[in-house]
């Protein structure tokens, strides 16, 4: 392939990957924006493999290589559960964190790499090669502990260090101390030891970070991570002088970076505080009395069949979904009950929360493989203003974003966090295990109220036997 069909090929695939980006911005061209990213990465990758910048002594290793990813990611997508999604997420980004600094190392032990890069330009392409490699190493290393947190491997509780914030500081002054040492030295084996350590303060940097990191805020920091590895790849790209690789790595850090500014509002976080941890310590015991938005009362058990005839008798019904329902598998059968309630004429919506679940969108998209209509998923936003009109809010294995004392409680970890109020619902009914708190690990006065009923077990126990007694 010549240099110019190449660059044509990487044009094209630039404009597919961000007709991708605007398809998956909606629910229902989100296929469609699936499909243009596949096109488009299939495109760009053919044009590298043939393009004049491979030789075809290389070719055979890179379709090997290509094969034995494909079949692992074949494997991963069947075999994987919705469940594990997050954590699948996480792990794919540290890969390609690993990837950027695989590169990096091999961009400067490669005489061929560095040839014709004298004065300043080779001093911008060992500043390439040095920041990407710490992006690399950050986004790898933390996005291992991202995964252990998701996967329960690792606890949820931030890990916080005494002074954590100024050994941040010092790691980043050591790494700017070793730049130096880097851009100075005059032989690859003088400039190996600066870079070798700067990679170990940066995989030490990555780990502490996220451990520092709350489970609540577990899905900012997945989308954190997917900016940090796209911005990896950008300077993958300008190590590798590949421009289709520095437009991929800008569109996918700059949408990731946006999209965490968009969770952390949703959950009136900044960005410093997210990265800054300590969220999700508070402790899920009831507060002592006097407290300001304490729990007061019995919580008030419901049966299915209970649940089933308010169902029946309402008129508007609002489901909220959250990581319970994921847990349990049960979107299936929340179809099936909606699909019959809409039948009898009953106006069912689903109301989501922008971090439900344990990642961008995980609701959305359990919800469309159950087939639900996309016209009745509603954002939070949509909808809050409906509660006190709704007959039924009911609750399927949600917790954080549906707890009042975000509203009512000042002193609460989450206090001014955006939720869905569905206790202004004539009836909520919350599905749980258990009365255990949510990620965050705070205490949930919704439970106590006297219009809300409690629906233990298994969801999609539960959501079967309500099925049941619907249909009867």
């Amino acid at each position: 392939m010549s240099a110019s069909l190449a660059t044509v090929s990487y044009i094209g695939a630039t404009i597919l990957f961000i007709l991708s980006l605007g398809g998956l911005s909606n629910q229902e061209t989100a296929r469609r924006g699936n499909l243009y990213g596949m096109v488009g990465m299939a495109l760009a990758v053919l044009a590298t493999v043939f393009g004049p910048q491979v030789t075809a002594a290389g070719i055979p290793w890179i379709i090997g290589a290509v094969l034995i990813g494909a079949l692992i990611g074949l494997y991963a997508a069947r075999t994987v559960q919705m469940t594990q999604m997050p954590e699948l997420v996480a792990l794919m980004h540290s890969m390609v964190g690993m990837a950027a600094v695989l590169v990096g190392y091999a961009t400067y032990v490669d005489p061929e790499a560095t040839k014709g890069y004298e004065g300043a330009a080779h001093t911008i392409h060992a500043m390439e090669i040095y920041i990407g490699i710490f992006i690399g190493a950050v986004t790898s290393s933390g996005s291992v502990i991202a995964f252990g947190k998701l996967s329960a491997r690792i606890g949820g509780s931030p890990m916080l260090l005494p002074g954590r914030h100024w050994m941040n500081l010092a790691g980043l002054i050591a790494v700017i101390y070793f730049g130096r040492l880097f851009l100075q030295a005059e032989t690859l084996e003088a400039g190996m030891v600066p870079l070798f350590v700067m990679t170990l303060i940066a995989l030490l940097f990555g780990i502490h970070m996220v451990m520092a990191i709350g489970g609540a805020d577990m899905p900012v920091v997945v989308s954190m991570l997917n900016s940090y590895s796209g911005w990896a790849a950008a300077a993958t790209g300008f190590m590798l002088s590949n421009d289709l690789l520095i437009v991929t790595g800008a569109l996918v850090g700059s949408s990731g970076a946006i999209l965490s500014y968009i969770m952390c509002n949703a959950m009136n976080r900044s960005f410093i505080s997210v990265i800054a941890g300590g969220f999700g310590t508070t402790s899920a015991t009831p507060k002592p009395a006097g407290g300001t938005a304490e729990p007061a009362g019995e919580v008030t058990p419901i049966l299915a069949a209970e649940t089933a005839e308010l169902l029946r008798d309402a008129k508007n019904v609002i489901i909220v979904p959250g990581y319970g329902m994921a847990v349990a598998q049960a979107q299936h059968t929340v179809f099936e009950i909606t699909r019959h309630l809409r039948e009898k004429g009953v106006n069912v919506r689903f109301g989501i929360h922008p971090v439900a679940g344990r990642m961008p969108g995980h609701m959305n998209v359990l919800l469309a493989e159950a087939k639900v209509p996309y016209d009745i998923v509603f954002e939070m936003d949509e909808l809050n203003d409906d509660f006190p009109d709704t007959d039924v809010a009911m609750v399927i294995g949600a917790n954080d974003i549906v707890n009042p004392a975000a509203q009512e409680d000042p002193t609460s970890p989450i206090a001014g966090m955006p939720v869905l109020e569905v206790w202004k619902a004539r009836t909520s009914i919350v599905m749980k295990r258990s009365m255990a708190s949510g990620y965050a690990g705070v205490d949930n006065p919704l439970f106590y109220k006297d219009n809300n009923r409690m629906l233990f077990g298994d969801a999609k126990k539960m959501l079967d036997e309500i099925l049941v007694a619907l249909k009867s």
